[in-house]
C-alpha cells in the first residue's frame, strides 16, 4: 500500500492526524470516531514516507488487549517493527535490560498479588487484615504510589482531594501501613507493578547514559487514552521525552474512567500549556452509534459539565437512524436484573435472535444477578469477557463451606446466621 493510499482510507480529520508527523500533537477523539485507525495510520504513514524508522517509535496504551490490537493493525499497514506496549510492559522491558548494568544481577521478582504483603504489613502495624480490608488497603497503596504520594505526605494528600480512608482506618494508620508495606517488600526481595515505573523513572533521571540510550532509541512517542494517565505515568513519560516535544497524545476528558485509581484528565486538558506549539485535531465523526444514541450522549455530557471544565466534544453520528433510546429506573439490583431479563425474553419471543441482544454491566460482580434473572426467565446467555460468577474459585469455595455449614448447623440457629458465620470465618464481609 502506497503512502497516498493510506491517506485515502481516512476521513478529513483522521487524515489531519496522519499527516501531523512532527512536533507535539494532541488528538481529542470522541467515542467511536476511529482514533486507533487515525494513530496507526499516522505511524504507518510516517514509516512509509521515511520520516520514522519503525524501531524509533514507541506507542503506549493502557491494556494488553489494546496494545495487541495496535500491533496487529500496524503490521497490516506495513509498520510491524513499531513497539506498541502498555506503560508497564514497556517499562518492565527497559528495566530488565538496564538493571544488570546499573544495579547488577537480575531484577527483583515481580509481585503478582499485593494481598499477602498487605496482610503482613497490616499485622505489623495493627491494622485489620480481613478479606475486605486487605482489598481496600491494596487499592489505596496503588492510588498513593501512582499519585506519587509518600507515606509522609499521605494524610495531607488524602485530605486535599477529600479521599475517603479505606477500611475505616485513620489516615495515620494508612500512612504507617504504606511504610510497612515497603519494608515487607524489601525484606522479601520483590517489587510491585508500580515499582516498575518508579524504578525506571528514577534510573532515567539519575543515570544520564541510560536516559540518552533510551531517548536515542525512541524518537517518536505516542500515548493512547491519555485522559487516563496517572501522575506516575506522566513522570515516566517526561523521562522518556527528556525535554523533547515529539509526542502525540490521544484522548477525551469525557472518557476518564480511572480517576478512582489516580488517573486524571489534567495532563490532556493542559497539554497545550506545556506544548504551546502543539497541533490539535478533533475527531467528532461517530461511526459506532446511531444519531439517537449520539444525540443523547451529547446532551448528557453538556448537562453534566462542571464549572471550569472544557466544553465536551460534540459528536456527529455517521450511521442511519435507529430506535429511540429508552431509560428505566429500578428500585434495586434485583429489580433491575429482573426487568432486563423480562425485556430480553420479550425480544426473543418477538423473533429477535438472542445473539443480537447484549447486556452491559460495569463490573464483573454484577454478573450474578443478571445470570440468575436470565436463567429464571428461560433466556439462554453467554458471559463474554469475564468469568461466570459461580465459576469463580472464591465463590466455589464459599459454596462448599456453606454446604458443609448447613449440614453441621444447629437446628436452633437461624440458617441466615449460620451462613454469615461461615462466610465471615472464611474472610468474607457484608457488602
Amino acid at each position: 500500500m502506497s503512502a497516498d493510499a493510506l491517506l485515502d482510507a481516512l476521513d478529513p480529520e483522521q487524515r489531519a492526524v496522519a499527516t501531523a508527523l512532527t512536533g507535539p500533537v494532541c488528538v481529542l477523539a470522541g467515542a467511536g470516531t476511529g482514533k486507533t485507525r487515525a494513530i496507526t495510520h499516522r505511524i504507518a504513514y510516517g514509516v512509509r514516507t521515511g520520516v520514522y524508522r519503525p524501531a524509533s517509535v514507541l506507542a503506549v496504551t493502557f491494556t494488553a488487549r489494546a496494545a495487541g490490537e495496535m500491533r496487529v493493525r500496524l503490521r497490516d499497514l506495513g509498520a510491524g517493527g513499531v513497539q506498541a506496549r502498555t506503560f508497564h510492559a514497556a517499562a518492565l522491558r527497559q528495566l530488565g535490560h538496564f538493571w544488570p548494568r546499573v544495579v547488577g544481577g537480575a531484577p527483583p521478582r515481580l509481585l503478582e498479588q499485593k494481598a499477602p504483603i498487605v496482610a503482613e504489613a497490616g499485622r505489623r502495624v495493627g491494622v485489620s487484615v480481613d478479606r475486605v480490608s486487605v482489598r481496600d488497603l491494596s487499592s489505596e497503596i496503588e492510588w498513593a504510589k501512582v499519585s506519587l504520594v509518600t507515606a509522609e505526605d499521605y494524610q495531607r494528600a488524602a485530605e486535599a482531594v477529600r479521599r475517603p480512608t479505606p477500611a475505616g482506618q485513620e489516615p495515620q494508620a494508612v500512612a504507617r501501613m504504606l511504610t510497612a508495606y515497603e519494608d515487607v517488600k524489601a525484606e522479601r526481595g520483590v517489587i510491585d507493578f508500580e515499582d516498575v515505573l518508579l524504578l525506571l523513572a528514577a534510573m532515567l533521571a539519575q543515570r544520564g547514559e541510560v536516559a540518552d540510550e533510551v531517548r536515542a532509541q525512541y524518537r517518536h512517542l505516542v500515548v493512547d487514552e491519555y485522559q487516563d494517565v496517572s501522575p506516575l505515568q506522566q513522570h515516566l513519560l517526561d523521562q522518556w521525552l527528556g525535554g523533547r516535544h515529539d509526542l502525540c497524545v490521544v484522548g477525551d476528558p469525557s472518557q476518564t474512567i480511572y480517576s478512582f485509581a489516580g488517573a486524571s484528565p489534567h495532563h490532556l486538558m493542559t497539554f497545550t500549556r506545556r506544548h504551546p506549539r502543539a497541533t490539535v485535531v478533533r475527531l467528532v465523526r461517530d461511526y459506532r452509534s446511531t444519531p439517537q444514541v449520539v444525540g443523547l450522549a451529547n446532551r448528557v455530557l453538556t448537562a453534566t459539565r462542571r464549572p471550569g471544565d472544557p466544553a465536551p466534544l460534540h459528536l456527529v453520528a455517521q450511521l442511519p437512524d435507529g430506535p429511540p433510546v429508552r431509560f428505566t429506573a429500578y428500585d434495586d439490583d434485583e429489580a433491575e436484573a429482573a426487568g432486563v431479563a423480562a425485556r430480553a425474553a420479550r425480544l426473543v419471543a418477538s423473533g429477535v435472535p438472542a445473539s443480537e441482544i447484549a447486556v452491559l454491566y460495569r463490573t464483573n460482580v454484577q454478573a450474578e444477578a443478571f445470570e440468575q434473572a436470565l436463567a429464571a426467565a428461560g433466556v439462554g446467555y453467554q458471559v463474554r469477557g469475564g468469568e461466570r460468577f459461580f465459576s469463580r474459585r472464591d465463590v466455589r469455595d464459599a459454596l462448599v463451606l456453606l454446604r458443609g455449614g448447613a449440614r453441621a448447623a444447629d437446628p436452633g440457629v437461624p440458617l441466615g446466621e449460620t451462613a454469615r458465620d461461615v462466610l465471615t470465618s472464611a474472610g468474607w464481609a457484608p457488602a
